[in-house]
C-alpha cells in the first residue's frame, strides 16, 4: 500500500505551505547542517504558528485544520486548470447558473430513463451542482463520523502505552499531546479530501452515501475534466454520469437499511484497530534528539501500523461485498436505463471500471482511511450477478432482494452467481410478496411451535404411551401432507410439524 492507514501518516505540514519563501529549504530536512538549537527552535515557530491556525475544534480530530487544508490543497490543484472557460456547461469555477441548469436537465433525462429500468422510484428531491469546495463542505460531516472511530482508537492506543510514570511525569502535556495527535490526523485527512475533492464526479462516486440525503449532487468543473480525451460530447457525459447518480440516491432512498449499514460497518472496523505497542521501546532506540530527521524515519519505519483482527477482516470482508453489490447494482441498471439512447454508453462503462480498477477517488480514500481496497473484480462479478438475476427473473424480483439485508447475495454467491440465481428459481419473490412480512410470518410460525411444545409438555401424559405408535403414524401423514403444501417456504415444513406435534 502505497499510503499508511489513517492517523499513521507522519507530519504536520505548514497550511502556509503552497507558498514557497526563504524558510522553505531550512525546513525540509534535518540534514542540512546548522546549530540544532535553531533547527529546534524553527521547528517550536512551526508548530506554533500550526497552533494558532488550527482553530477551536476539539475531539480526537481537528477538523477546521483539515477543512483549511483541503481547501488550500484545493487551489494548488486547479491553478493549471482555472484559466480555461470549459467544454460548455460549466465555467472555470463550475458554479455558473449555466452549469446548474445543464446539471438539473441531464438529471431529469436519466430519471425519465430510470423508472423504466428498476422499480424503485427516484430519491433525489433536488439536483444541485456543486464545486470542490461545496463537495468538501457538504460532506465533511460523513467523514466525520467514519474518521472519529479510527482517529480515537489510535489515540488511545498511544496514551495507554505510555508508563504511569511517563503519565504523571507528563501532566499538562498529556492535553497538548492530544491537540497534536487532532492536528496530525486532521493535516493526513485535508490532503486527502483536498485531493479528492479535484477528482470526484459526483456526491457518490465513492461508493457511501456522503453528501446530505435526497440531494443528488454533480461536480460539473471535475466533469469537463474527465471529458477531456474521451472523445464523446460532454453533453453525453453529462447524462451518464447523472444516471448513476440517480440510481445511487434511489438505493440510499428506498432501502432503508442500506445507508446505516455501510456506515456501520465502517465504524465497525475502526473501533477494532490496535496498535502494537511493544514497538515503543524500539522507536526510542531509533531517535536521535539531536537530529529531527531520524524522528521522521522512524514514524515511517511502520512500527505503528495496526494490525488486521479476524473480526476487523470479517468487516472489511462484508463492506467490500455490500459496497460491490451497489455498485454492480447501479452499473447494471444505468446500462439498462441509457444502453439503446447513448451511442457511447458501453464505452463510458468500461472507462468508468478501468477508472475504478486503476485506483480512483474511493481505492485511495479507503486505503488511507481505513486500510480498504476496493477489488474491482468483486464489483464486476456483482455486475455479472445482478445482470443473470435480472436476465432470468425480471427487474421486479431483482430489486425486490434490496427490501431485506437477509435476502441480499452474500460474498460466496458473487463467486458463484450462477448458483446464487438457481436458487431463487424456486424461492424468487414476487412483486405482491412482501419480505418483511414473510420473515414476520416465519418468526410467529416459530413462536406458535414453542408455545405449543411447551403446552403439550404441561398437560396429562398418561396415555401418550399407548398412542404413541398411533400419533407417530398420524404425525407422519400430515407431515407429508404440510410438505406438499408449503415446500416453497423454505424450512416452514418442519416448523409447522414441530408445531403439529
Amino acid at each position: 500500500m502505497s499510503n499508511p492507514p489513517f492517523g499513521f501518516g507522519f507530519g504536520l505540514p505548514d497550511p502556509d505551505n503552497s507558498s514557497s519563501g526563504p524558510g522553505s529549504n531550512s525546513s525540509g530536512s534535518g540534514g542540512q547542517g546548522g546549530d540544532p538549537f535553531q533547527q529546534l527552535g524553527q521547528m517550536l515557530s512551526q508548530l506554533g504558528h500550526m497552533f494558532s491556525q488550527a482553530g477551536s475544534s476539539s475531539g480526537p480530530v481537528n477538523y477546521d485544520l483539515a477543512k483549511q487544508i483541503a481547501l488550500q490543497r484545493l487551489a494548488s490543484n486547479s491553478e493549471d486548470g482555472d484559466a480555461k472557460p470549459g467544454i460548455g456547461f460549466a465555467s472555470a469555477t463550475g458554479d455558473t447558473q449555466q452549469g446548474d441548469t445543464a446539471v438539473r436537465d441531464a438529471s431529469h433525462l436519466a430519471e425519465l430513463w430510470l423508472d423504466e429500468a428498476t422499480i424503485l422510484p427516484a430519491g433525489a428531491t433536488q439536483t444541485v451542482a456543486w464545486t470542490a469546495k461545496d463537495w468538501i463542505e457538504q460532506t465533511l460531516p460523513t467523514w466525520q463520523r467514519l474518521c472519529d472511530p479510527v482517529a480515537e482508537q489510535v489515540s488511545s492506543a498511544w496514551t495507554e502505552a505510555m508508563p504511569a510514570e511517563a503519565k504523571q511525569a507528563a501532566g499538562p502535556l498529556m492535553s497538548m499531546l492530544g491537540q497534536m495527535g487532532g492536528m496530525a490526523f486532521g493535516s493526513q485527512l485535508g490532503n486527502a479530501l483536498g485531493d479528492l475533492g479535484a477528482e470526484v464526479l459526483t456526491s457518490s462516486d465513492v461508493g457511501l452515501p456522503l453528501g446530505p440525503e435526497a440531494t443528488a449532487a454533480l461536480l460539473p468543473a471535475n466533469v469537463e475534466k474527465f471529458t477531456e480525451g474521451l472523445e464523446r460530447p460532454a453533453s453525453e457525459v453529462l447524462v451518464f454520469l447523472a444516471a448513476r447518480e440517480a440510481a445511487h440516491q434511489r438505493l440510499f432512498a428506498h432501502v432503508p437499511w442500506l445507508r446505516q449499514r455501510l456506515l456501520a460497518t465502517v465504524e465497525e472496523f475502526a473501533r477494532g484497530i490496535s496498535v502494537d505497542v511493544s514497538g515503543l521501546e524500539q522507536l526510542a532506540g531509533q531517535i536521535d534528539p539531536t537530529n529531527p530527521q531520524s524522528i521522521e524515519q522512524a514514524m515511517s519505519s511502520g512500527l505503528f501500523e495496526p494490525q488486521t483482527t479476524p473480526e476487523q477482516q470479517a468487516a472489511l470482508t462484508r463492506l467490500e461485498t455490500l459496497l460491490a453489490l451497489v455498485e454492480g447494482w447501479v452499473d447494471v441498471v444505468v446500462a439498462d436505463a441509457v444502453g439503446n439512447r447513448l451511442p457511447g454508453a458501453d464505452a463510458l462503462r468500461e472507462t468508468l471500471r478501468r477508472r475504478r480498477a486503476s485506483g480512483g477517488p474511493a481505492e485511495q480514500t479507503f486505503a488511507t482511511l481505513v486500510g480498504l481496497e476496493l477489488r474491482p473484480r468483486r464489483m464486476r462479478a456483482a455486475s455479472t450477478l445482478w445482470q443473470l438475476v435480472g436476465d432470468r427473473h425480471g427487474t421486479e424480483q431483482r430489486d425486490h432482494l434490496w427490501s431485506h439485508p437477509d435476502l441480499m447475495p452474500t460474498t460466496d454467491d458473487l463467486d458463484e452467481p450462477a448458483d446464487f440465481a438457481d436458487r431463487l428459481g424456486g424461492t424468487v419473490l414476487g412483486a405482491d410478496v412482501d419480505p418483511i412480512a414473510e420473515l414476520e410470518k416465519t418468526e410467529r410460525a416459530e413462536a406458535e411451535a414453542a408455545a405449543s411444545g411447551s403446552d403439550s409438555s404441561s398437560s396429562d401424559t398418561s396415555g401418550a404411551d399407548t398412542s404413541a405408535g398411533d400419533s407417530d403414524g398420524n404425525n407422519d401423514a400430515e407431515n407429508n401432507n404440510r410438505e406438499n403444501n408449503h415446500g416453497e417456504n423454505g424450512d416452514e415444513p418442519g416448523r409447522a410439524s414441530g408445531e403439529n406435534g
